[in-house]
């Protein structure tokens, strides 16, 4: 989870909008309390469409192994995962 001051949103905007490009959204917070999230356009129309997190969390391992050389194991996979899938 990525979470920054909304002053950033200013002050970093080329860092937030590249950070977008993973599908990843971003926590704004003012005084430290929660104040907006970003996503993508992408992120937001599929969660339009009622795609549910675990259908986007697989979308996103489909982009990142068209487009990085990082691989995770499936203990990698499950131990950071387990007991968090949608039902």
């Amino acid at each position: 989870m990525r979470i920054r001051p909304v002053s950033d949103l200013r002050n970093k905007f080329t860092e937030i909008e590249k950070s977008l490009s993973t599908n990843e959204p971003v926590f704004l917070t003012k005084n430290g309390y929660g104040a907006m999230v970003l996503m993508s356009i992408e992120r937001f129309e599929m969660y339009e469409k009622g795609i549910s997190e675990t259908e986007i969390k697989l979308l996103e391992a489909d982009y990142q192994a068209e487009h990085t050389d990082k691989r995770l194991s499936h203990e990698e996979v499950f131990s950071k995962y387990r007991g968090t899938v949608d039902e």
